[in-house]
C-alpha cells in the first residue's frame, strides 16, 4: 500500500505525558507495568490490516498512566502498517488520522511525536516508508511525507532502529533541546529525490553517532536556528553529504553556531562537508568545524558555496555570513578535479582553517585542486594546495 509505514519490534516511551522521570527502557518479551502493548488494543500486525487507530488508542493510555515509566510496546517477529499518526504530549489531544489521500492533499508528516520531553524510541526493528511510488508519482504535483518527526521533545533519546526509503526526508528534529541519536541505519537509493537521513532546525543541544546514513539526498542537514550540534562516527554515502544549510533563501534571516563534525566517514558521495548559501540572504553561520575526516571517491569532498540558487555573476548587497570554519586532518580520494571549493560571497568568509588536509585524485593519472573566492584565512599542510588562504 502506497506511502504507508511498517513498524517491527520498536519501544517508544513516553516520559512527560504526566512527567514522569525515566527509570528504564528497552524491549520487554513479557508484560511489564505500565507497558502498554499495541496487541493488546487489537493490533493485528500482518503488514496488510491498517493499525493505525490501535496504536492511538493504546498512546492515550500511556499518556494516562499515573506509575512508573508508561511505555508503548511494539513487539518483534510482526510487521505493523500505519497510515499518517501524531502521539502528543501532556493535555493534547491526539491528532485525527489522516488517511493516504488526505496525506497526499498535503499531509507532510508521517509518524509524529510532539510535545514530550524524556521521550525515547528504542528498538532493533525498522520503519519502511515505501517511498519508490511516491519518488515516481509525487515528485512536483503533491507534497511527499517526512517518514519520522520529532517536534518539541525535549531530553529526548533515539537508538537502533532502520529506516528504509522515505517518500522524503527519514527523520525531522525540530524546535528540540537536549536529543541523542546513535545507532541508527538509515537507507535509501542514491537516486531517490530529496530523501535526507536526518534534518535538524530551530535545535540545539543535538548529538549524533555511530550511525550508517545512505540516502539519495545529505546525510544529515543542519538548518536554521540551530546550535551546538556534534556528530561523530558516522559513516554517510551515498547521498549528498553533511550540509549546513541552505541558509538565507530569498532574503531570510538565519543562523547556525557551533557545529562539529568528528570521526566521520565519506563514502561515494556527492559532497562531503558542506555549507551552502543562498545570495541576498542574512544571518550566520560561525563556528563550525570538521575534524579527522576520512574520504572515498567522494566528489566535492570541501566545498563553501554562498551563491546556492544563484550564478554569482550579479551578487545582491547582502549574504549570509561564513566565518570560524575549520577542516582539520581531513585525508582519502576525490572523484572531481575540484577537490575543494571556497566559493564565498563578496563579502568574503572569514577565518577559514585548513590543517592537514591530503586529498588525492580518485581518477589515474588526475591531479585534484583548490578553487577559491573571497575565502579568508589560512592553510598549513594542505594537499592540494590552497594559494587563497
Amino acid at each position: 500500500m502506497e506511502g504507508l509505514f511498517v513498524l517491527l519490534c520498536i519501544l517508544f516511551v513516553a516520559n512527560s505525558c504526566t512527567n514522569i522521570s525515566c527509570a528504564r527502557v528497552g524491549v520487554f518479551s513479557a508484560p511489564e507495568q505500565n507497558t502498554f502493548n499495541v496487541i493488546d488494543y487489537g493490533a493485528v500486525g500482518d503488514g496488510q490490516f491498517d493499525d493505525t487507530q490501535t496504536f492511538l488508542t493504546a498512546w492515550a493510555d500511556v499518556c494516562g498512566a499515573t506509575q512508573g515509566t508508561p511505555t508503548l510496546a511494539i513487539p518483534e517477529g510482526k510487521t505493523f502498517l500505519l497510515g499518517p499518526v501524531a502521539f502528543q504530549g501532556p493535555a493534547k489531544p491526539l491528532a485525527s488520522i489522516f488517511s493516504e489521500q488526505s496525506a497526499r492533499k498535503g499531509e507532510d508528516k508521517w509518524i509524529q511525536f510532539s510535545d514530550i520531553s524524556g521521550l525515547i524510541i528504542n528498538g532493533s526493528g525498522e520503519i519502511d516508508g515505501q517511498g519508490a511510488s511516491w519518488w515516481e508519482s509525487c515528485k512536483s504535483s503533491c507534497q511527499r511525507p517526512t517518514a519520522l518527526s520529532i517536534h518539541k521533545c525535549n531530553g529526548s533519546q533515539l537508538t537502533g532502529i532502520r529506516y528504509l526509503n522515505s517518500a522524503k526526508n527519514h527523520i525531522s528534529i525540530n524546535s528540540c533541546s537536549g536529543v541523542c541519536v546513535s545507532q541508527l541505519q538509515i537507507i535509501a537509493p542514491d537516486e531517490s529525490p530529496n530523501t535526507d537521513g536526518i534534518d535538524i532546525s530551530s535545535s540545539s543541544n543535538i548529538t549524533i553517532e555511530d550511525s550508517s546514513i545512505g540516502t539519495g539526498d545529505d546525510c544529515v542537514a543542519i538548518n536554521g536556528g540551530t546550535f551546538n550540534i556534534n556528530i561523530s562516527r558516522v559513516t554517510c554515502g551515498p547521498g549528498n553529504g553533511m550540509s549546513i544549510g541552505s541558509l538565507g533563501a530569498h532574503g531570510k534571516y538565519e543562523t547556525v553556531e557551533e557545529v562539529h563534525v568528528r570521526d566521520c566517514k565519506f563514502i561515494g558521495s556527492q559532497n562531503g562537508a558542506r555549507i551552502k548559501t543562498w545570495d541576498g540572504g542574512a544571518g550566520y553561520a560561525r563556528k563550525i568545524s570538521f575534524e579527522r575526516i576520512a574520504l572515498e571517491n567522494c566528489r566535492h569532498p570541501i566545498i563553501i558555496d554562498q551563491y546556492y540558487f544563484s550564478d554569482g555573476k550579479n551578487p545582491k548587497e547582502s549574504s549570509v555570513a561564513v566565518s570560524d570554519v575549520s577542516y582539520l586532518d581531513v585525508h582519502g580520494t576525490s572523484s572531481d578535479e575540484k577537490a575543494i571549493d571556497l566559493n564565498c560571497s563578496k563579502h568574503g568568509c572569514i577565518n577559514i582553517v585548513l590543517d592537514h588536509i591530503n586529498i588525492t585524485s580518485s581518477v589515474p593519472g588526475t591531479n585534484a585542486y583548490a578553487a577559491c573566492n573571497n575565502a579568508n584565512g589560512t592553510a598549513a599542510f594542505a594537499v592540494p594546495s590552497v594559494p587563497c588562504l
